[in-house]
């Protein structure tokens, strides 16, 4: 018998991990100012005094749902580049990815960015989280480009680009801009040969 105090083991996780699911299916489709802490309590099923002793403020399940989010986003770019053949190739996996997941009916941008701008100014720790989340991302993509042997300026280039295709596809709601991302990166990364 549960006498209010939280379930340790597993059981936590597994309900961390749907409040998690929940607020990100939310705040992705509407935003997160726009969701208050009562919407979440009814899309979870759980009672807002479970969600503030899972989650003590809005801004830790914004947290969670963003580190879930660079979890996601990791695992999805790194499985397609890993499939890639040649160096050049693997670069070129990114804009794949992107393809793919700009082709999906729920693509709503970039999380961080759309976070970053509803909070970025109001919560350093959503900031610094999504700053992070980036600077992750432009290693990679460093690691990518040393890798195929091209010069360590091509990096922030291929990754500015993926950036903008982010962008440009949540304004223009579809997907061409990963595969004019994906001919520019072709274009540059030739001209760094």
């Amino acid at each position: 018998m549960n006498d209010g105090r939280p379930v340790a083991g597993p059981a936590l996780e597994d309900v961390r991990r749907h409040v998690v699911e929940t607020a990100d299916d939310l705040y992705y489709a509407r935003g997160i100012q726009a969701v208050g802490m009562d919407e979440l309590r009814r899309a979870s099923g759980l009672s807002l005094k479970r969600l503030y002793t899972l989650f003590p403020s809005k801004e830790q399940i914004v947290l969670a749902v963003l580190e879930n989010r660079h979890e996601l986003w990791t695992a999805g770019v790194t499985a397609k580049v890993g499939a890639a053949g040649s160096p050049t190739e693997r670069l070129l996996a990114i804009y794949d990815y992107l393809a793919d997941w700009f082709a999906d009916d729920s693509f709503r941008g970039c999380g961080f960015i759309n976070a970053f701008g509803e909070l970025g100014a109001v919560s350093p720790a959503v900031a610094d989280l999504a700053r992070e989340h980036k600077a992750d991302f432009q290693r990679y993509v460093a690691e990518l480009v040393q890798a195929a042997g091209a010069p360590a300026e091509l990096a922030p280039q291929l990754a500015i680009l993926a950036e903008g295709a982010q962008t440009t596809a949540a304004i223009a709601g579809n997907a061409d801009a990963a595969a004019h991302a994906r001919r520019a990166a072709e274009t540059l990364i030739r001209a760094s040969s």
